[in-house]
């Protein structure tokens, strides 16, 4: 049996938590042209308005999650789980971490965009209750993007 799972806020400027973002870069960039792909770098997740989240198995970061503060909605960004610790739930978990801390805050719609043909991800945003919305928040309707949202 494998240990817990501990997902807290943190700071995205840990060099191991920077080796996973630069993973999920990698793999978005090999799915999508540079254009198609809204990538938040490190220093943009520094900001305030930011709250980004660290999953640790054993002290170690296995997933990143981040949560955007809009004018009314929260915008899920930066969703990765390593690859050797998918299946697990982790990104469920990391799901409902940012979606307690929207709760928190008082927002009640979270939103997020992801590319059409990451299905993994478009099957655990629609396992964990999100639908298909039109674009927003300046995206295109490029074809390669999904909206979804979830009322919470």
């Amino acid at each position: 049996m494998s240990s817990p799972v501990a997902i807290r806020p943190e700071r995205p400027d840990q060099p191991e938590v920077v080796a996973l973002l630069d993973t999920l870069d990698a793999y978005l960039r090999s799915l999508f042209p540079p254009e198609a792909n809204h990538i938040l770098d490190v220093q943009a997740l520094l900001d305030p308005g930011i709250c980004f989240f660290v999953a640790r198995r054993d002290g170690v970061a296995i997933g990143t999650a981040a949560v955007r503060r809009a004018e009314g909605y929260g915008e899920v960004k930066r969703m990765f789980v390593a690859p050797g610790e998918r299946g697990q739930r982790i990104g469920a978990q990391l799901l409902h971490a940012l979606e307690d801390r929207l709760r928190a805050d008082g927002i009640a719609l979270a939103k997020l965009e992801t590319g059409r043909d990451q299905t993994a991800a478009l099957r655990l945003y629609e396992r964990c209750g999100y639908t298909r919305c039109a674009a927003f928040g300046g995206y295109p309707d490029n074809g390669l993007s999904v909206f979804m949202a979830k009322a919470l």
